[in-house]
């Protein structure tokens, strides 16, 4: 299994990747906030942030369909807020369907903007900086030490549970599982729990082995590479043209 799975992008060649880490987190982290300020019908700030993202994305050569696989992850989460447009709409006598869900298709519609271009950052900001860099520039940006380390363990174990998982599969493929999970429920549900207790177990072992060896809850973290000029050039332009679109391009300041 290939362990940079979620940065597996991260050693390509574009000015983006050449940028500092401290840089790519500031701008990004400026998008998902404009982003998630605007209000739904701004239609031209959110024009605005989907352009910024394409010109990114084409600069740092990462492939689109990487980034539209992974932005399914939104998927579930809209469908919930879908379900929720009744809530929001505010029949009045005299009025059709359409003009009754009108409330709650707009909270829908601003849900699922910001959700698309927030994931979309999120994806293109850890496929263009490896994910050592991403927690340097997290901790010179202020970051609280705990949250690093919870960040940092899961990025270090995540694929050993992967692989432990995989090889329950195996394991339960060889003993001529049939595949119809209506009927095999008892199956999944001792898998789960078995994974469960196995995560478990191999997080106890890992805590003991590194408070055997001094460790005091600092996760070591190599120090952020210093802003240069570039940088500067990248940070500035970028960042006036996000805050320009919430500014001047969204009708006040209300989500």
């Amino acid at each position: 299994m290939k362990h940079g799975f979620l940065d597996k992008y991260s050693d390509l060649s574009s000015p983006l990747h050449s940028l500092s880490a401290t840089t790519k987190v500031i701008v990004f982290l400026v998008l998902i906030i404009v982003c998630v300020t605007t209000a739904p019908t701004a239609y031209f700030s959110f024009a605005g942030y989907l352009a910024f993202l394409m010109v990114c994305l084409a600069v740092s050569r990462v492939p689109v369909i990487h980034v539209l696989r992974r932005s399914l992850v939104v998927v579930p989460f809209l469908a919930m807020a879908a379900l929720s447009i009744p809530f929001f709409s505010r029949a009045a006598e005299g009025r059709n369907a359409i003009t009754a869900a009108h409330p709650g298709l707009i909270v829908f519609q601003g849900i699922a903007l910001k959700s698309f271009v927030s994931v979309c950052s999120l994806i293109l900001l850890s496929a263009i900086t490896p994910f050592p860099h991403f927690l340097s520039a997290l901790r010179k940006l202020g970051t609280p030490r705990l949250l690093i380390s919870l960040m940092s363990f899961t990025y270090r174990y995540l694929f050993l549970m992967v692989e432990e998982f995989e090889r329950m599969v195996r394991a339960r493929d060889a003993r001529c599982y049939g595949g119809g999970w209506l009927w095999q429920t008892k199956v999944v549900g001792r898998m789960v729990g078995t994974f469960f207790v196995r995560s478990y177990e191999r997080a106890e072992r890992v805590y003991h082995a590194m408070t055997s060896r001094g460790f005091d809850g600092r996760v070591p973290v190599e120090d952020a590479q210093p802003m240069r000029l570039k940088d500067h050039l990248f940070v500035l332009p970028s960042v006036g043209f996000l805050v320009g679109c919430r500014i001047f391009l969204a009708p006040g300041w209300l989500f």
